[in-house]
C-alpha cells in the first residue's frame, strides 16, 4: 500500500509523520527542533525539514507529502525570492498598535464582514503594517507574502532564492489553501477572494499572494533536493518581548553538524494547512464537533457548513481545511497556568492533579483568573492573574490546584460559549494538547463543559492532519481514518464552577 508523509512545522519544532494512506496506521516518525523566539529565519525552518525527514528514515517510500505549520507567520520575499528579514511569527506581539491603526481606519465590522476576522497582533495584516511602518524600506522590497506552510512547500517543489534552489524564484508559483490563508486577514472565507484593498492598507502597495488550492488538490510534486548540512548557530537575530514559545525538549536538537535526507522527485504534494485546520483534518473532526487544545495557548474551534462574522473580534471566522469553516477563540494562558501553579506547590505534574482531585467543585470558593501574560480572549493585553475567594478555610494546597485547573478551563468554557453563539452545535468535545492526559483535567472538564467530553490518545494531530492531505491529493478522496480514545470522562456539569469564575470576571 502507498505512503504518505504530513509534515508539522510548529512554533517549537519540526514533526513528520509517515502513514499507510489507506489505513492511516503509523508506519514511522521524525522530529527536530526550531529555534526560539518569535521571529525565525525561515532558513531554520527548511534545515529542521530536512533533519526531521532524516530522523524519520528517508522519503524514499512515500508517495505523497504535505506541510501544516504554525498560522499568521509573514515570509516576506523580494523579486529574486530572497527572504527580506527574518519571518514574524505568530506570537510576536509589536504589532499590536498596527492591528489597533487597521481596525481605526477601517473599522471591526467592515475587518469582520469582509474577511471573516478582527485582526489582532498575531495575524499578518498586522505585521505587514508594521513592517511599513517600523521597515520601510524593507516593505518596499517585497514583492511577494508567503505563510510558513506556502513557503516550505514552495521550496519542497524546487523554487526558491535565485542560485539556491533548481527552479529558480518564480513567485507565481506560491500556492497556500484556504484555512491559512483566512488567518491572513486579507482573505475571505466567503467569497474566497484576497481582499487587495486590505493588502495595501497594511503593506502601503500591493505584492504578490499564494494562490489558493480548493481542498484534496495538488500544487505538483517535490523537486530533487540534496540533504541541507546545517551549520552556525540556529538561534534569531533578534529576541522580541512577544509571548516565545519554549523549544520541545523531546526534539533532537537543530545546530551545528546536524545533517537532513534528500528528498527524492516526484512525490505529490497536498494542499498544506494552518496548523488548527490542520488538527481538525487528523482528528476527523466533522459537524457537531469542538475542540479545545490546551498548549502553550489554548483554542477551541469548530467544524461548521456556515461561516462566521464576530465583529466583537472574539471568534476569528477562519475557513478549515476541507471545504467548510473552522471559527476559533484563542487564549494566550493554557498549559503554563498549570505549570506555574504546579511549581509554586512544589508538585509534579501527577502530584499536582492528585491535590487538584483531593479538593471539592469549586475549590470552597477560591477562583483563580489565569491572566498571567495578560490575555487575548478578552482582549486584555495588559492583564495579570488574580486570586479571588482567599479565606484561612479555602487557602490550601488542594483549592489552589483545583482553582488553576478551573479558571484556565473557565476561561476556554467562555471561548465555547462565544462559538455557540456563531451558530455552532456542540455535541462532542475533544480534549487535545499535553495537559489533557492528566486524569485532573479530564474530571474537571467533564465538571466544566456541559457537553460530553472525549479525550484522543495522544498524538501529532497536526501533522496527521497533513498526511490526510497528502492521501487525499493522492488518492483524490479524503481518507477516514480511526479515532483512538485514551479517556471519556462520565458527565458530570457542576455549574457552580463557572458561576463562581463569572461573578470575578
Amino acid at each position: 500500500m502507498p505512503r504518505v508523509a504530513g509534515v508539522d512545522s510548529s512554533t517549537q519544532s519540526c514533526k513528520i509523520v509517515i502513514r499507510d494512506a489507506e489505513t492511516g496506521a503509523l508506519v514511522r516518525t521524525g522530529r527536530a527542533a526550531h529555534p526560539d523566539g518569535t521571529e525565525v529565519d525561515p532558513a531554520a525552518w527548511w534545515g529542521a525539514l530536512h533533519t526531521a525527514i532524516a530522523d524519520a528514515g528517508g522519503l524514499d517510500d512515500v508517495s505523497a507529502i504535505a506541510v501544516a505549520a504554525q498560522q499568521h507567520g509573514m515570509v516576506v520575499l523580494d523579486e529574486d525570492g530572497r527572504v527580506i528579514r527574518p519571518a514574524l511569527l505568530w506570537n510576536d506581539t509589536r504589532s499590536a498598535p498596527a492591528a489597533a491603526d487597521l481596525i481605526a481606519e477601517v473599522g471591526a465590522g467592515e475587518l469582520a464582514r469582509r474577511t471573516g476576522s478582527v485582526p489582532v497582533a498575531s495575524f499578518t495584516i498586522t505585521k505587514l503594517r508594521w513592517l511599513r511602518d517600523a521597515e520601510p524600506e524593507n516593505a518596499a522590497r517585497v514583492a511577494a507574502v508567503a505563510l510558513p506552510h506556502d513557503w516550505l512547500t514552495w521550496r519542497l517543489r524546487g523554487f526558491g532564492p535565485a542560485g539556491e534552489s533548481e527552479l529558480g524564484p518564480v513567485l507565481e508559483e506560491l500556492t497556500t489553501d484556504r484555512s491559512d490563508a483566512s488567518g491572513t486577514g486579507y482573505w475571505s472565507p466567503v467569497t474566497g477572494d484576497y481582499d487587495l484593498e486590505l493588502l495595501e492598507a497594511a503593506l502601503g502597495h500591493r505584492a504578490i499572494l499564494p494562490r489558493v488550492l480548493a481542498p484534496g488538490r495538488s500544487p505538483g510534486v517535490t523537486a530533487r533536493q540534496p540533504a541541507v548540512h546545517i551549520s552556525g548557530d540556529p538561534s534569531p537575530t533578534t529576541q522580541t518581548s512577544g509571548h516565545s514559545v519554549p523549544s520541545d525538549a523531546e526534539s533532537p536538537q537543530f545546530g551545528t553538524g546536524s545533517r537532513g535526507a534528500d528528498i527524492p522527485a516526484g512525490i505529490v504534494i497536498g494542499a498544506g494547512a494552518g496548523d488548527n485546520a490542520g488538527a481538525a483534518l487528523g482528528l476527523g473532526a466533522s459537524t457537531g464537533d469542538v475542540i479545545v487544545s490546551i498548549g502553550t495557548s489554548g483554542t477551541v474551534f469548530a467544524v461548521t457548513g456556515q461561516p462566521a462574522t464576530d465583529a466583537t473580534g472574539t471568534v476569528a471566522g477562519f475557513a478549515d481545511a476541507g471545504g467548510a469553516y473552522l471559527p476559533l477563540v484563542a487564549t494566550l494562558n493554557a498549559a503554563r497556568v498549570l505549570d506555574s501553579i504546579a511549581a509554586l506547590l512544589a508538585a509534579d505534574f501527577d502530584e499536582f492533579g492528585t491535590l487538584a482531585l483531593a479538593a471539592e467543585p469549586g475549590a470552597g470558593g477560591l477562583v483563580l483568573q489565569p491572566y498571567f501574560e495578560g490575555e487575548r480572549t478578552p482582549n486584555l493585553p495588559d492583564a495579570t492573574a488574580s486570586v479571588f475567594g482567599m479565606t484561612l478555610a479555602s487557602t490550601t494546597r488542594p483549592n489552589l490546584a483545583r482553582a488553576a485547573i478551573e479558571g484556565l478551563l473557565c476561561g476556554l468554557a467562555d471561548g465555547l460559549d462565544a462559538v455557540r453563539a456563531q451558530g455552532v452545535s456542540a455535541d462532542r468535545l475533544l480534549l487535545i494538547g499535553g495537559a489533557a492526559q492528566n486524569p485532573a483535567v479530564q474530571a474537571i472538564a467533564a465538571q466544566v463543559f456541559a457537553v460530553p467530553v472525549q479525550v484522543p490518545t495522544p498524538g501529532e494531530y497536526v501533522a496527521d492532519g497533513a498526511a490526510v492531505q497528502a492521501a487525499w491529493a493522492l488518492t483524490g478522496t479524503r481518507p477516514t481514518w480511526p479515532l483512538a480514545l485514551v479517556a471519556a470522562p462520565a458527565p458530570d456539569h457542576r455549574p457552580v464552577i463557572r458561576e463562581q469564575y463569572a461573578a470575578r470576571r
